[in-house]
């Protein structure tokens, strides 16, 4: 059956990832771009979060996925999705607008699909644990670390994102406790695999800290990041120390996190502790981010089409079984796995 999914936000970086990956393997499906701006095709949508009255168009086209990958403070494109009935797919959400937007889903009546898809990198990391058969009941904790590349051909979102919260306070959870913590504090060595070898790495938020606590009931999470270069890291923890990014306007704290390079890997380790063990799952995507995170939101949207999925509110890696996410992701030839126990 041919599909209509809809991006918006597709301009975008990821948005266009997101186009490219998913035509090549879905050449059936119609793929409609929505953006603030006319395109130059008749599958190139008006459509501007902040405007609702620009929605009718989804109808209009039937469209039957909705992936969001633009920033929609004011959930409007999420209370339209639910209002008509569409399966709706989110990777823009960081932790604080996610605890909202699924507050509020969680009052209305749902007859769609509703995927929440905000953890790091298209929210593949609680999938990855779930790919090993662990069930998340036995674990006791659970460690992430990541490896950013100011060379990374990134998109604007993570940056934004860490330019309004790096002054602030966010939570990581010890025995089920949340914990107040600031990012680019509490440093600790970890040894990062695929030949980065060892560096101090920092305190950082993302949507993995409130899901696999709040959502899976894992007592223990955290989550650290190092960039590649070793002074930069350590350049701001410095200033989170001396509080320099309290005083920065919004604008300057963007220069220090805005920059994209012309492409570089994507790396981030998972670090998963059982009464029987410890298993470590390493992930490498060496086109990067972007790619990763649209190749996430991909493989989310073939598994709602297969149309297994009742009409509920999930967290993307509650769309799979087994190890069918780990398998895909395997797969795909610009991403290496490493399992270690």
């Amino acid at each position: 059956m041919k599909s209509n999914i809809l991006i918006i936000g597709g301009n975008g970086m990821v948005g266009k990832t997101i186009a490219r990956i998913f035509a090549s393997r879905n050449p059936n499906s119609n793929i409609f771009i929505g953006g603030r701006k006319q395109g130059k095709t008749e599958n190139d949508l008006i459509i501007d979060v902040t405007k609702p009255q620009t929605f009718q168009i989804i109808l209009d086209k039937k469209i039957d996925v909705v992936i969001l990958s633009v920033n929609d403070k004011d959930d409007h494109v999420l209370r339209f999705a639910i209002e008509n009935q569409i399966d709706y797919l989110d990777i823009t959400k960081p932790t604080p607008a996610l605890t909202k937007a699924y507050d509020f889903a969680k009052k209305q009546p749902i007859n769609s699909r509703i995927v929440f898809s905000s953890g790091w990198m298209g929210g593949i990391v609680s999938g990855l644990i779930n790919s090993f058969s662990i069930e998340m009941k036995d674990i006791q904790s659970v460690e992430l670390f990541v490896y950013y590349s100011v060379k990374d051909l990134a998109g604007e979102s993570s940056a934004h994102f860490m330019a309004e919260n790096v002054a602030k306070p966010f939570v990581n959870y010890q025995n089920n406790q949340p914990v107040s913590i600031k990012h680019f504090l509490d440093s600790e060595p970890f040894e990062f695999s695929f030949g980065i070898s060892k560096r101090q790495a920092y305190n950082f938020d993302v949507p993995d800290l409130y899901i696999l606590n709040q959502i899976e009931k894992i007592p223990n999470v955290r989550v650290k990041m190092t960039y590649n270069s070793k002074f930069i890291t350590w350049l701001l923890g410095a200033f989170q120390k001396i509080k320099l990014f309290n005083i920065l306007s919004l604008k300057e704290r963007k220069m220090i996190f805005g920059s994209s390079g012309n492409g570089d890997q994507s790396v981030f380790e998972i670090v998963v502790k059982t009464k029987n063990g410890n298993k470590k799952i390493s992930l490498q995507s060496t086109k990067g981010q972007a790619e990763l995170t649209a190749l996430s939101a991909v493989l989310h949207v073939e598994e709602l089409l297969k149309n297994n999925h009742e009409t509920q509110i999930y967290f993307s890696h509650q769309l799979y079984r087994d190890s069918s996410l780990f398998e895909s992701l395997n797969a795909y030839e610009t991403i290496n796995i490493q399992v270690t126990e």
